[in-house]
């Protein structure tokens, strides 16, 4: 069975280190991506399933990833997750309006950020 591919992208070298440890071992694929033009070349036809971004990144932040990522039709229904330090209910509206599917703040619980992960991935 193939495994699931996440493609996580943050600015943050130890979070990126960290996001990634936790997901392989819980068994996922992971691709980083340092911001969101960084990460745009992933979507290049291979099999993503599921985008965790953050918001607060240099070049391209989450928000405008997101827009991006929703233009093209082989990705329109990725599962989105934001994992942010922002709890503002304006910028919650904004990212689902972008196509965002959900919310994490940090810091996170490791169990509930992978249940999470588990409900929303396809």
């Amino acid at each position: 069975m193939r495994k699931k591919t996440i493609l996580f992208v943050d600015d943050s070298v130890s979070i990126r280190m960290l996001v990634k440890m936790i997901l392989e071992e819980a068994g996922y694929q992971v691709i980083i991506g340092e911001d969101g033009q960084d990460a745009l070349p992933c979507f290049d036809g291979r099999t993503i399933d599921l985008v965790v971004t953050d918001l607060h990144m240099p070049r391209m932040n989450g928000l405008e990833l997101i827009k991006e990522i929703r233009k093209y039709q082989h990705y329109r229904f990725v599962p989105i997750l934001f994992l942010t330090t922002e709890t503002k209910p304006e910028l919650k509206q904004e990212a689902k309006a972008a196509g965002a599917t959900g919310w994490i703040t940090k810091p996170f619980d490791r169990e509930k950020f992978l249940q999470i992960i588990k409900k929303v991935i396809r």
